[in-house]
């Protein structure tokens, strides 16, 4: 089979590398699953059975002619007035443009799609654009490259947002605009309605991660904020949406003081996260990038359309991606325990309560973290002592081996943390590839915590990228890394997203910073745009700092049952984030709920899940369902209320029939009707219940 993807991909490649040489030639279709590309003449096609994309070739400096939502027979048509692209100081196009067409067969971690390379030439700058097109997908995604040196600002003197309502700089952005364009949909029209979603991570400091707002598009520009937009055309009931792939908008690097420019009819992505000072005259610098998609008008289908796309990110493999993991850090003790007698310990107390994943956090390896309960150490000149990741020889002499093997004779694997060196923008990227490569050779190691991250420029933010790129090429995709999204500049939920999933926040009992409602609202409102089983969301020894609680808070951790607080977690991946050393024998009354959980967590995270309900607040009912064509589950939580029955507004069709078969919590079996406004009556029997249902439509 690999021989025949690559026949097919040789093919390709040198029948459309023609068509820079000969442009205006008739090419042949290339065709791809139910994808495809074609230039002809000078007119490029990219399509699947979902989306068609027309654009005028004009030597490979694109200018959007039409998009189609085949499965609605809807489409707009644009007038290409210019090019989608736009970067100061470039001009026209000084050479034919290069198109290279390639399939790509399923990887390890990525699903089969087809991969167009437009190349275009520039006065001293080459623009590489590459659209992803994944089959049965409503949206096409395109990753940004850029060559060469440019003679030229890339940004407003001042914030965007200050000079967009003079009249110079109107007049002066329609003339020769002076912020980096990634794309433009020019639909024309004047009834549009937009939805801006504006991301929050430096979850240590941000408890308020999603933030929508709506507004009508007006004939003068406007600059809006968030990595989502939806466009609604309100004259035919259908829409566009824009998904900037960058870091959360205060992390961006580069940034212009807005991620799109809008007005009726024209929607602009700007901003793609490189200065010209951070360009290489002979290496491709990658940018920030975009997907645009088409869906129906109504909620559900904008939402449906872009976890679509999201779901061929990566490909989740139940025995590498799916996970309950316990991380010891979250009691507090950072690295005073750590050691093999204590891990042996925690895999034992860690087996009664269900675990499939031990990470032993900072503390491990023969270097000092700034962190550490034993002293000061650095973050940055890791690369200055060549045995910092070897194994601490006094806290594990026997390395880790004894820990490896007693975790396998649990059912449990062992995972690790580690802070790559800042120092110089991460200049020594490929000594900290080479330990993680050495740990995966030597001990099996494939999970890691990436901690510390500070990408403040440029180039730190593309060694970054080579160092993860090089472990997962040499150990063939096995590596999964949760990225901590916790502090520092970081890349948010929507860049770098295909090498494993996010470490969200840090909670802890003892500064009170941990409530489970606070917990369960960060994971509704999130689930709402991201998909939640690439979250780590955390669970706490409720036990712990009691006494630090007021006595007459309602919401204090140790007032809610401990399957209650676990089952928050399970539409994510579960993170013990305690020692359970440390728990109450109380505690491992949840084996069951776990257990049960396991056998199930595969089908449930094979779905589509988005929030149902009340927004968590600690006094409502709210919850998650999980969508699979007719079949799914339904999460259902009752807050603190007094309520036993309560209609619950979903995802389902108004007056379709369906059972309900309880498989944990405190449910029941039921069959029942959704009414005109799609809800459900769930009971349950007293506050701080939940249960998980699995739902056919009958």
């Amino acid at each position: 089979m690999r021989a025949i993807f690559a026949v097919i991909r040789a093919w390709a490649l040198i029948s459309v590398m023609l068509m820079g040489i000969h442009e205006g030639s008739i090419a042949r279709n290339t065709s791809f699953l139910d994808c495809s590309a074609t230039l002809q003449n000078d007119t490029l096609l990219i399509e699947n059975s979902r989306i068609q994309r027309t654009w005028l070739w004009n030597r490979g400096d694109l200018q959007s002619l039409r998009i189609k939502d085949v499965l609605r027979a809807a489409s707009w048509d644009f007038t290409p007035i210019r090019p989608d692209c736009f970067l100061p100081g470039t001009g026209s196009p000084v050479a034919a443009g290069e198109l290279e067409i390639e399939p790509l067969a399923e990887s390890t971690t990525e699903p089969a799609h087809l991969q167009v390379r437009v190349i275009t030439h520039f006065p001293g700058l080459d623009v590489k654009r590459i659209f992803r097109v994944y089959p049965d997908c409503p949206a096409i995604a395109c990753d940004y490259f850029l060559k060469g040196r440019v003679d030229s600002a890339w940004a407003e003197p001042g914030p965007m947002a200050d000079q967009i309502d003079r009249q110079e700089f109107l007049t002066r952005f329609e003339q020769t605009p002076r912020v980096p364009v990634m794309e433009r949909l020019a639909p024309g029209g004047t009834q549009w309605q937009t939805q801006m979603v504006e991301f929050y991570d430096r979850t240590d400091v941000n408890n308020n991660l999603v933030i929508s707002s709506r507004s009508l598009a007006f004939t003068r520009w406007g600059t809006a904020r968030g990595n989502l937009l939806f466009a609604d055309d309100l004259l035919n009931s259908r829409s566009l949406f824009m998904l900037k792939q960058a870091p959360c908008s205060q992390a961006q690097l580069a940034y212009p003081g807005a991620d799109f420019l809008i007005r009726s009819g024209e929607f602009l992505c700007i901003g793609m996260g490189m200065q010209p000072q951070d360009l290489d005259e002979k290496e491709w610098r990658p940018c920030y990038g975009f997907v645009t998609g088409v869906s129906g008008a109504d909620e559900w289908s904008k939402l449906q359309a872009l976890r679509t796309y999201q779901d061929h990110i990566r490909i989740r493999k139940p025995g590498r991606d799916l996970m309950i993991m316990m991380n010891t850090w979250g009691d507090r003790n950072r690295d005073a325990k750590l050691g093999e007698t204590f891990a042996l310990r925690e895999l034992a107390a860690g087996a009664k309560l269900g675990i499939s994943h031990f990470q032993l956090d900072d503390g491990w390896q023969s270097g000092i973290s700034k962190n550490s309960a034993f002293g000061q150490g650095s973050w940055q000149d890791n690369w200055t002592r060549k045995d910092y990741w070897q194994v601490h020889p006094d806290k594990f002499p026997n390395g880790l081996m004894p820990v490896i093997e007693q975790g396998k004779k649990l059912g449990i694997e062992i995972c690790l943390w580690f802070n790559p060196s800042s120092h110089n923008s991460y200049s020594n990227w490929e000594a900290d590839a080479d330990a993680l490569i050495q740990l995966f050779k030597k001990y099996g190691i494939r999970t890691f915590k990436i901690d510390g991250l500070q990408a403040g420029d440029k180039l730190a933010e593309i060694r970054f990228r080579r160092m993860l790129d090089s472990v997962v090429a040499a150990t063939n995709g096995e590596v999964v890394f949760n990225l901590d999204v916790t502090a520092g500049k970081r890349m948010g939920y929507h860049y770098f997203t295909r090498y494993g999933n996010l470490f969200l926040e840090n909670r802890y009992t003892d500064w009170l910073n941990y409530y489970p409602h606070w917990t369960l609202r960060n994971l509704w409102t999130l689930s709402r745009y991201v998909p939640p089983q690439s979250l780590q969301i955390e669970f706490l020894n409720k036990w712990r700092n009691q006494k630090k609680y007021a006595a007459n808070d309602p919401f204090a951790p140790h007032l809610i049952p401990f399957d209650y607080i676990f089952a928050i977690t399970m539409i994510a991946q579960p993170l013990a984030w305690f020692e359970a050393s440390g728990l109450p024998e109380e505690a491992s009354s949840i084996f069951p709920v776990v257990k049960r959980y396991r056998e199930l967590q595969a089908d449930l995270h094979s779905c589509q899940i988005f929030p149902i309900g009340d927004e968590p607040s600690g006094r409502g009912w709210t919850g998650f369902q999980a969508v699979h064509g007719k079949t799914g589950y339904l999460l259902i939580f009752r807050e603190s209320n007094q309520t036993s029955r309560q209609a619950v507004k979903t995802w389902l069709q108004p007056g379709k029939k369906l059972s309900c078969d309880a498989l944990l919590g405190q449910g029941s079996d039921f069959t029942a009707t959704v009414d005109d406004a799609g809800k459900i009556v769930f009971e349950l029997p007293t506050p701080f219940s939940f249960a998980l249902y699995r739902y056919e439509i009958q």
